[in-house]
């Protein structure tokens, strides 16, 4: 469930306590201790293809973009 429409339901439920409260019980995105999931990309939000080395969490696409305003080279 996207983020968007997880708050429009709680527009909704706003008005009705109990029933939001069983709403996040069993709805509410997972806690991750491991797997892919756990990291994103700071900039977009991507969770694959994460760069992590140096404390960057950008995913490989936003990396390409900003490597050169962030110091990186490009050797070839």
């Amino acid at each position: 469930m996207t983020t968007s429409s997880y708050d429009k339901v709680f527009k909704q439920l706003n008005a009705k306590p109990v029933k939001k409260a069983k709403y996040i019980k069993f709805n509410k995105p997972r806690e991750r201790s491991c797997g892919i999931a756990l990291f994103k990309c700071k900039n977009c939000g991507r969770n694959r293809g994460h760069i992590k080395k140096y404390g960057l969490h950008l995913c490989r696409q936003c990396f390409r973009d900003m490597a050169t305003k962030i110091g990186f080279k490009k050797f070839s």
